[in-house]
């Protein structure tokens, strides 16, 4: 009666649950129409197969994305650990007082190494007479001692030799290749050698090989010899004089804030190339590559956003009667529509989130997962000679996973708002013509 006398009439439970955005009854209603029953299995596959592209997708992005900053890292930090961030060479004349302009670029804030180099190119060859080109580079004992990246990865022999002044250090590869180990002898042939009234002889001497070491970079494992600087003056005909000095500094990407201060304790017109400079090619097409194969992949992502497309327009249609209980009880256009967007939405959040573990998975055991297929397969997967690492890296960037995981969901969530606004469009005599 009080109900008669306010004029207003009670509305179903169901209608007033409905009435309430994303509310319990719209959200039992999509979870019912996420199971499986046998007369909608076909239904059920498309979902399924959408779910399975969503997850692979986003972890085959994560994936290429972390092994290629890994590529990155790993090549920055080991071509910084042989190669210094900055290079000076001379313009007015021979570098001939190295010793005080190391120092004085060592005094410099912001650098942290200055080493005076004499590099050569030479013909190295093993005791069984297998040979193979190289760069040797004359450095100072001490100044070999101080990078890390050579002197804390030695394999065989030490650098006691090297620092006496008759004794090399070797790359891992190029003593396999010669197989030569720690000890024995290596001959290095120059082109540019003695002078004489025929012409110039090649230089040829033979040095032991105090230090094997494997920096874990196989060009440089491969090709790479360091000498005595004064051993090495006296191969090249370069008495008293380098080539250049390599200065190491505290932060690579702020190289041109030092500029100005290692001209200006230079004292003399020198000519100055930095890391960036010298593998600017090399690190622009890996950067390109990163970014191409972004946009491919996504593509990955794209399709199976499409699967929900046509998985929930199929739904819609099988739906029909369902549409026009829901419309006679109460339920309102919006209702209907949220209804199927949660049923859609579900499938990319939840195949989202399981992509993103998968690829964490993989990420966290990259390297046992290659060597595992290279056994199975009886081949060698990610070869060192062709991708220059010994090992394959992935370094996960927080930044990118949130983007590949903002776009998955973005690109889930519109695929659902076609099929999820058609469904609201009908009205409950249309509905029943779908039966």
């Amino acid at each position: 009666m009080a109900e008669a006398a306010s004029g207003e009439v009670e509305r179903p439970v169901e209608s007033r649950l409905a009435s309430r955005p994303f509310s319990a009854f719209e959200r039992m209603v999509a979870w019912r129409y996420l199971r499986s029953r046998r007369k909608e299995a076909f239904i059920s596959v498309i979902a399924g197969f959408s779910f399975i592209g969503i997850m692979l997708g986003v972890a085959t992005l994560i994936i290429v994305m972390a092994v290629m900053n890994g590529f990155r890292t790993e090549l920055i930090s080991r071509i910084l650990g042989i190669n210094g961030h900055m290079i000076v060479q001379p313009i007015d004349g021979p570098l001939d007082n190295y010793a005080a302009l190391a120092e004085k670029f060592s005094a410099v804030p912001g650098v942290t190494m200055a080493i005076p180099l004499v590099e050569g190119q030479t013909l190295a060859s093993g005791p069984g007479g297998a040979g193979t080109g190289a760069l040797v580079r004359g450095i100072r004992a001490e100044d070999l001692t101080k990078m890390k990246m050579v002197s804390d990865h030695i394999k065989e022999g030490d650098l006691v030799g090297f620092a006496a002044g008759n004794g090399v250090a070797i790359g891992a590869r190029m003593a396999e290749a010669l197989g030569i180990r720690a000890g024995q002898q290596i001959t290095l042939v120059a082109p540019e050698g003695d002078v004489t009234p025929l012409g110039v002889n090649p230089r040829v001497k033979s040095y032991p090989v105090s230090a094997v070491f494997e920096i874990g970079m196989s060009e440089y494992d491969a090709s790479i010899i360091y000498m005595p600087l004064e051993e090495s003056q006296l191969y090249f005909n370069a008495e008293g004089i380098v080539q250049s000095i390599e200065l190491f500094v505290s932060d690579p990407d702020r190289i041109d804030d030092l500029r100005e201060s290692v001209e200006a304790a230079a004292g003399r017109q020198i000519y100055i190339t930095d890391w960036r400079q010298r593998n600017r090619t090399f690190f622009s097409a890996l950067e390109v590559e990163r970014n191409v194969m972004f946009m491919i992949l996504t593509l990955i992502v794209l399709v199976a956003a499409l699967n929900i497309i046509s998985g929930l327009i199929m739904l819609v249609k099988d739906k029909g009667s369902d549409i026009a209980i829901l419309r006679t009880m109460g339920a309102s256009s919006g209702a209907i529509m949220r209804i199927f967007f949660m049923t859609g939405a579900a499938i990319g959040t939840v195949g989202t989130f399981a992509g993103v573990l998968l690829g964490v998975i993989v990420c966290l055991n990259v390297e046992s997962i290659r060597q595992f297929f290279s056994w199975i397969s009886g081949t060698t997967l990610f070869n060192p000679e062709l991708y220059f690492l010994s090992q394959l890296p992935a370094d996960m960037n927080a930044g990118e996973t949130v983007s590949v995981i903002v776009m998955a969901l973005l690109l889930s969530f519109l695929a659902t708002i076609f099929p999820a606004w058609r469904a609201s469009r009908l009205d409950p005599v249309q509905a029943l013509r779908y039966e």
